[in-house]
């Protein structure tokens, strides 16, 4: 299991040509009005509904047994144009010391990540949430497990994932996922767990 989480950090953090900022490129900046669909892709209304909806969503598109392709067309339906995905986790060099985040687009996730849940099965599960709202914005801090098969006992992976999301009035978007795992010396705070752990 340790070789397995080991794995997926390394993953996402290996440099990616194709999400190194270029010195004098912009960055890429949300649309003042939204497109019905990203890049073709349509969503389901019923994933996009709400915000209890979209998050639900998230997580079951990207879980499954190893050997099941996910669909990536419903993943990208989730997501704003401009979105981001940035996981946070700690530096990977000779040095050592200290996190950096990784800023991807949701594309980017689909290269790095794709292979690797699908080829060894990865079930991400909302335990508790947080959540805070001002008119169409949405922020809510979801706390998950991680299992190699759906009926594992016990997770090899618990983190947050911070989600941030907006309205257009006719369906939610998701703008930004930044996540970090949990470590030993960076654990799960009570507050963030459902009442029972």
């Amino acid at each position: 299991m340790r070789h397995f989480a080991l794995l997926l950090v390394v993953l996402l953090f290996a440099p990616l040509a194709s999400s190194q900022n270029t010195p004098g490129k912009p960055a890429t900046s949300i649309p003042q009005r939204v497109p019905s669909a990203v890049e073709g892709h349509p969503a389901n209304p019923a994933d996009v509904a709400s915000p209890d909806a979209i998050i639900a969503a998230l997580y079951d598109v990207i879980s499954g047994p190893a050997g099941k392709k996910r669909d990536w067309d419903r993943f990208r339906s989730l997501f704003a144009p401009g979105a981001r995905m940035i996981p946070v986790g700690p530096r990977l060099t000779a040095t050592g010391g200290g996190f950096r985040a990784r800023v991807l687009s949701p594309e980017d996730y689909i290269t790095a990540s794709g292979p690797l849940l699908e080829n060894n099965g990865f079930f991400e599960n909302e335990i508790a949430r947080r959540t805070e709202r001002f008119g169409d914005i949405l922020h809510a801090f979801s706390t998950y497990e991680v299992r190699r098969a759906s009926p594992d006992e016990k997770p090899f992976l618990r983190g947050i994932n911070s989600i941030q999301l907006y309205s257009d009035g006719a369906r939610w978007w998701i703008v930004t996922v930044l996540w970090q795992p949990e470590s030993p010396s960076i654990p799960l705070p009570k507050d963030y767990l459902p009442p029972a752990m």
